[in-house]
């Protein structure tokens, strides 16, 4: 190490501190940056389409357990407690494919369902036997419906092959639950 003459010791250890002190606060901004950055600096590199289906099938998924499980206790039909069985079991198995894909790319797997499906657990909890298994059949069909297009769009269009090939594995799932829930929906309309 180098010794300077007093009169640039002065400046130089000014220099020094200043280059510490703005390192210093660097570091510090850096470490205020949100503990999410992960998850946005993945998303950037995730087509934001693809992005956006993860997240929403994600949800879907949650609630769809959350809802078989709510037919499980309050439906009055049987047909209708194995629909809710079986949806446990099929998007149980679903989202844990989708939290491996969200893992590999960096994204944090939402914790609970939003609110619209919030609201609709909120709302269908309310309803008891026939009048609850009407109401879940008829959402289960129009829930699958629209999955189905955004899972066939997904699966033509996706950027990146693990989203395209989730949607692809699990279109077949979602077309066979919507046959059996129409077969159901015709039983209990029947009674």
């Amino acid at each position: 190490m180098k010794l300077y003459q007093h009169r640039n010791l002065g400046t130089k250890l000014a220099v020094t501190l200043l280059g510490l002190s703005l390192a210093a606060g660097t570091v510090s901004f850096a470490a205020d940056r949100p503990s999410n950055i992960a998850t946005s600096e993945t998303k950037s590199k995730l087509d934001a389409k693809d992005w956006k289906f993860l997240k929403e099938a994600a949800e879907d998924g949650m609630a769809e357990v959350r809802l078989g499980e709510l037919a499980k206790q309050q439906a009055s039909q049987p047909q209708v407690k194995d629909l809710g069985t079986q949806m446990i079991a099929d998007h149980t198995k679903a989202n844990e494919e989708l939290k491996s894909i969200a893992s590999k790319k960096g994204l944090t797997f939402p914790s609970d369902v939003d609110s619209k499906h919030k609201t609709k657990v909120e709302r269908l909890s309310k309803l008891q036997g026939a009048e609850f298994d009407r109401a879940y059949v008829a959402d289960l069909i129009k829930d699958h419906k629209t999955d189905i297009a955004e899972f066939e769009a997904i699966a033509k269009s996706a950027e990146d092959p693990d989203v395209k090939a989730f949607a692809e594995k699990t279109l077949p799932t979602l077309r066979s639950h919507l046959e059996r829930v129409e077969a159901v929906q015709a039983e209990i309309t029947k009674k």
